[in-house]
């Protein structure tokens, strides 16, 4: 390969492990966050996180579809990509676990609520004592399974 080939190669090979570095960090802070029990926390870099996401989603497609594009990178270039992906990988599990864990928790508020506000209302009886319709409650709730 020729030596402009090579310098392609390295400059795209430390390219992506820089994206992959500062995306394992940022999921690394929305992790903490989360742990933490301040998804609000979390979501002031939801916005950055998702460009890095695609970012890093669409150069690994790339690199994925055409191998020889980073072929010619030196050796401890494409190890530092390795270990940075070995990294992101690990981080993006545990972020998973978060999110997961942040998920269940607010799904049993929103049940735990619900249930609170239908135990209040009372069962609902169509005709009182006299024949005549009683008066409902006119809130409504709507509960979705879904977080």
């Amino acid at each position: 390969m020729t030596e402009a080939a090579a310098v392609n190669a390295a400059a795209r090979v430390r390219q992506l492990t820089d994206l992959t570095n500062r995306l394992t960090d940022s999921l690394t802070e929305e992790s903490r966050a989360f742990e933490a029990r301040r998804p609000q926390d979390a979501a002031a870099s939801l916005a950055g996180t998702q460009d890095l996401a695609n970012a890093y989603r669409r150069e690994s497609a790339q690199i994925k579809a055409n191998p020889a594009a980073i072929a010619a990178a030196p050796a401890a270039d494409r190890t530092a990509l390795i270990r940075a992906t070995e990294a992101f990988e690990a981080v993006l599990s545990r972020h998973a676990r978060a999110v997961e864990a942040a998920r269940i928790v607010s799904e049993g508020l929103v049940r735990t609520i619900a249930a609170e506000v239908a135990g209040q209302r009372g069962s609902p009886s169509a005709y009182g004592a006299s024949g005549k319709a009683t008066a409902g409650d006119g809130r409504a709730v709507a509960f979705n399974r879904q977080a």
